[in-house]
């Protein structure tokens, strides 16, 4: 069997990984850098932590994959130190958990269970003792190094089905497979419509900026995920390497849409965010020191997404990476098997757009 993956980024890197280890002929299509967009950086925040139980069980699955490959790369990929969430809708994440079985404590703001950069802030919290920091550092060499030449550094024009298999056009070069993935994160929706499928397009700039870490700060600090604070709808903080905090948020849409420039929307979430940890992390300094940016889709949260129109199979989603082993075994599975993974999260009840088409498949 002969398969394209359609996009270096970590899904596709680890759909390309998990084919190989299928035994299968696989090819990582990728224009830029490996996983240099929407997984660019060097941390993210691992949790099983969801507010739909289905998304509890399968970060949980994709955590005991997470320490496969810790095992295969000879380097802890996650860095345990558990993750918290604070919020009005808090109680509705602990009713997931529960759900799903997994361990979690309530506990109120203040709490000597709390290693946190603020000293107060509205309650009640979770504490997600399995959550922690994703090494996206050691991920990228361990995938890379595990792809080898199988990734490609082209740009692809296009994805068509054909009367032998699906054609993957890249320039004046072209080449037949009989399976295609494309989880190319923000040209996934511009390769998937040549074969008929719609996935959401829409596009806005995403930032998330690292500050110093006070030396009393209380360690190690636990991941952070909170409530809507003035000129903010939330945020998401980690420690991002020794000494530093990372800090995003989302902010106003009508500041960061994509049409208003990357520029525009740098400057107005740089000074969101150092308003925010100006105002409320006193642990921090609000002393911008480094910065990421990927493209984010606003129509998108947590969740799972899949889509199959013949032998072509599509899948998008935001929060991505903590999902990303599990991810990758089971677009390598629908790929040999031709079936379609089941949604997951907000989408789940969807209806699907999946059909026959001229083959027999976030």
């Amino acid at each position: 069997m002969k398969v394209a993956v359609i996009g270096g980024g970590v899904v596709g890197l680890s759909a390309t990984v998990a084919l190989l280890r299928q035994g299968v002929d696989v090819r990582c299509y990728e224009a830029g850098e490996p996983m240099g967009e929407r997984s660019a950086g060097d941390t993210r925040i691992f949790r099983l932590a969801h507010a739909y139980p289905d998304m509890v069980v399968l970060a949980g699955q994709s955590r005991a994959l997470f320490a496969g490959w810790s095992e295969r790369a000879g380097a802890a990929l996650v860095d345990e130190v558990g993750t918290v969430v604070s919020g009005a809708e808090v109680g509705r994440w602990a009713d997931a958990m529960a759900a799903a079985g997994a361990a979690h404590e309530m506990v109120e703001a203040g709490s000597p269970l709390l290693r946190l950069p603020a000293r107060a802030f509205a309650g009640p919290a979770l504490i997600d003792p399995s959550g922690g920091v994703i090494r996206v550092d050691r991920i990228r060499a361990f995938l890379v190094d595990a792809v080898g030449d199988r990734l490609r550094q082209v740009h692809v024009d296009a994805v068509e089905e054909t009367g032998p298999g699906v054609r993957v056009r890249s320039g004046t070069d072209s080449d037949t497979f009989d399976a295609v993935v494309i989880c190319a994160g923000a040209g996934t929706s511009a390769l998937a419509a040549g074969v008929g499928i719609d996935t959401p397009s829409a596009l806005e700039h995403h930032l998330r900026f690292s500050f110093p870490i006070r030396p009393e700060a209380p360690a190690p600090l636990q991941c952070w995920i909170t409530e809507p604070a003035p000129g903010l709808l939330g945020t998401y903080q980690h420690v991002a390497g020794p000494g530093r905090w990372a800090v995003g948020g989302d902010i106003d849409a009508v500041l960061v849409t994509w049409g208003s420039g990357r520029q525009a929307a740098e400057q107005a979430s740089l000074a969101a965010v150092t308003g925010y940890v100006a105002e409320h992390l006193p642990f921090v300094e609000p002393r911008p020191i480094g910065q990421v940016y990927c493209t984010h889709n606003p129509d998108l949260g947590d969740g799972l997404q899949f889509v199959r129109r013949g032998r072509v199979l599509a899948t998008y989603g935001e929060n991505l990476m903590k999902f990303a082993p599990l991810l990758g075994e089971m677009l390598a599975r629908a790929c040999v098997d031709g079936s379609t993974p089941a949604n997951a999260g907000p989408g789940a009840e969807r209806t699907s757009q999946n059909t026959a088409g001229n083959g027999s498949v976030e």
